[in-house]
């Protein structure tokens, strides 16, 4: 709806020559849409975003420079397929999906039972480890392919372990010498 309101457009719609319509019951003049004057070579050597650019609110921008790019092989290389193992597919799938379902009740459980468990404190610790480094390792895996970044993958993926064991020396310090995760949240909700 913004580009009906450029002033280029108005300009042409607007600066056109009025033409007569004949019609019975009225002769009001209409106006006319042509095509700016231009000459040919001007109108032909804009590219084609400036001549489309009345229509969109921006240009476009390329935020993030393009992944180098590697050609490895030939068009007629066999597709690498890996092997199939269950702990790679369908049990990973499923653990990841029993380890996210469990957590409701780890979550819940402390505060309906009003009970300061380090058991339960310390499954709902293991929950929220294990969750979490699963759901960044996942993340690292989608968006940084391992044939082009290969380096940028293996430094984050040593980063997301090195966070994995800062946050569970963290969780067990909270746990033995503080107060604890549940009793924690309980303070901070009543707070």
């Amino acid at each position: 709806m913004a580009g009906v309101l450029r002033p280029s457009l108005l300009r042409q719609s607007f600066l056109a020559a009025p033409t007569q319509r004949t019609c019975a019951s009225s002769t009001l003049p209409t106006f006319r849409l042509s095509r700016p004057t231009q000459p040919a070579f001007v109108r032909n050597a804009l590219p084609g975003a400036v001549r489309v650019a009345a229509f969109h609110a921006t240009r476009p921008q390329a935020i993030l420079p393009p992944l180098p790019q590697r050609i490895m092989g030939t068009i007629n290389d066999a597709a690498k397929v890996p092997d199939p193992t269950p702990m790679h597919g369908s049990y990973h799938w499923t653990f990841e999906r029993i380890m996210s379902a469990a957590l409701v009740p780890l979550t819940i459980a402390p505060f309906a039972t009003n009970s300061v468990a380090p058991a339960l404190d310390a499954a709902l610790i293991a929950g929220v480890l294990i969750h979490s480094h699963i759901g960044f390792e996942s993340i690292v895996i989608d968006y940084v392919p391992q044939n082009r970044l290969p380096g940028v993958r293996r430094v984050l993926m040593w980063a997301l372990k090195l966070a994995f064991v800062v946050v569970g020396v963290g969780f067990y310090e909270f746990e033995t010498h503080d107060v604890g995760l549940t009793e924690g949240i309980r303070r901070l909700w009543k707070a």
